[in-house]
């Protein structure tokens, strides 16, 4: 099997799907009105520090002020390896000194160029840094930094690190000094391909400094990061991806060129398709896309996963579901409980679920089968591109873990809150809403003299009232002395209901 990357153009949106050995492992979009911004430098300017807080609030543009801790504020730093490639994380592993106040680094109205790690999530504004980075194939250039290098520790080969290290200080040797990151997609490529790579990184902050010379107004974007498209080009074309598909003429003529400039080793994996159905019912990718949305996952032995995104976190249960197994209770657990980690860590990243997850496994008294478990989870993680970091499973038989968050998750990008339960994923029965209509009578007799009401309730409501409630109604009627009629409305809601006086 082969894995491919299947790029999906529209006017409306951009889509890129990872394919690997036919199973959709990532998906990422960008919609023509709602961009990630990501990536993007701009020049802000401070609106309000906060000591409490040790951040400030920076206006780029958008339509929340962005945040800005001081964590994220430009210092000198002590070169060290990089934990991963993403360029939005690798500045995370070089070492700080200890953090000055915010009030000491900046006051309102000061204008300073700023670069978005996190867009807005929710109610949150962008999250930004001042340590500004510009990633290309293989390297990360820092402007800000002078001779801090940083190799991938997703690059383990002890000799291949050195031989990239040695690699970049002589091409470094008669150049001025900078700060560069060496990114995974580097591994076993030669001085030509580094150096083309450095030239641009070189030439495009050139392009901004002659920008900012340009004298911009607060707000004003100096730098934008690439389209989707070419961004999954330039981030994920590497030995895996065996071919490149992609639907739209425009876009892959950009691509071609992209490619042609930046990666002509992998020129003749670019095509265009020309199938008669959609590209992404290829492989299927449609129905995974809707699985993805799905609160249950189903695993091959009759188990499934039940996957709940709240505000605060993510949680996870597994159950053995229609599996018996086919020695005893505990093995049963054990192969439900392996099989539901590596299906976990795929539907993370499949999902873009981030932040806090708690995984509820089966509970397991097998010292053994739980650490057979947590190394089964480990090593389906090893090949997510998010940092991950995993905890032992504790007393209750959970396991906490995290996942680097950037952007929302899948559910999120496609999905809204339901205008009928809010978001709760519940509603009440209409039981629960015969009893509050009932109240209801009973409230406005009390408070207003009439002959007579009129309930309006959606049609389920009043059919239950209708088919189960005439003795409820009739005792009403006697007690209150009020005549109380039922209206069905088709356009209210299941929970919507109005006691209208006549």
């Amino acid at each position: 099997m082969s894995n491919e990357l299947l790029i999906n153009v529209t006017p409306s949106e951009s889509r890129v799907a990872l394919v690997e050995n036919g199973l959709l492992q990532e998906l990422h979009l960008e919609r023509a009105d709602d961009n990630s911004y990501v990536g993007n430098i701009y020049l802000g300017r401070v609106e309000r520090v906060l000591p409490g807080m040790q951040a400030a609030f920076v206006q780029i543009g958008l339509d929340r002020t962005a945040f800005l801790h001081a964590n994220e504020i430009a210092r000198p730093r002590t070169p060290l390896d990089v934990l991963d490639d993403d360029a939005s994380t690798d500045r995370e592993a070089l070492a700080e000194p200890p953090v000055p106040l915010i009030t000491d680094m900046l006051h309102q109205g000061q204008q300073l160029l700023v670069q978005v790690i996190k867009d807005p999530l929710g109610s949150k504004g962008a999250r930004l840094t001042t340590q500004l980075s510009l990633p290309s194939r293989y390297l990360v250039y820092l402007p800000g930094d002078q001779n801090s290098l940083g190799i991938s520790l997703r690059i383990e080969d002890e000799d291949e690190r050195n031989r990239l290290s040695g690699l970049v200080k002589q091409i470094l040797a008669d150049q001025p000094a900078t700060g560069l990151i060496v990114r995974t997609n580097a591994e076993g490529v030669g001085t030509e391909e580094m150096a083309r790579d450095l030239d641009y990184l070189r030439r495009l902050w050139a392009r901004i400094e002659r920008r900012m010379q340009e004298q911009p107004e607060p707000g004003d974007c100096v730098y934008e990061e690439l389209s989707l498209p070419l961004r999954a080009l330039r981030d994920w074309m590497n030995a895996g991806i065996d071919r490149v598909r992609i639907d739209d003429a425009t876009t892959l003529s950009r691509s071609r060129e992209f490619v042609s400039t930046f990666i002509q080793e992998w020129s003749d994996r670019i095509g265009g398709y020309q199938g008669t159905g959609p590209l992404f019912d290829l492989f299927g990718v449609e129905d995974e896309i809707e699985r993805a949305l799905s609160r249950t996952v189903s695993l091959k032995s009759g188990g499934y996963l039940a996957i709940d995104q709240t505000e605060a976190m993510t949680t996870v249960d597994v159950n053995t579901g229609a599996y018996v197994g086919v020695r005893n209770f505990s093995e049963t657990i054990f192969k439900t409980n392996l099989e539901a980690a590596q299906a976990l860590a795929r539907q993370l990243r499949l999902r873009n679920l981030g932040g806090i997850i708690i995984v509820d496994f089966i509970d397991m008294h097998d010292e053994g089968h739980k650490a057979q478990v947590l190394r089964t989870l480990n090593q389906a993680l090893a090949r997510d591109p998010a940092r991950t970091s995993v905890s032992t499973i504790s007393e209750l038989g959970l396991v906490e873990m995290t996942r680097k968050r950037t952007t929302e998750s899948l559910e999120h990008r496609l999905c809204q809150p339901c205008s009928s339960c809010n978001g709760r994923g519940w509603q009440k029965s209409i039981e629960t809403i015969c009893s509050e209509i009932f109240r209801e009578i009973l409230r406005a007799v009390r408070q207003f003299e009439t002959g007579q009401l009129r309930v309006l309730a959606a049609s389920p409501v009043v059919e239950k009232i209708l088919e189960e409630h005439t003795r409820t109604i009739a005792e009403l009627t006697e007690q209150l002395g009020t005549e109380v009629r039922f209206q069905p409305e088709d356009q209210y809601p299941l929970e919507q209901f109005d006691v209208v006086l006549l």
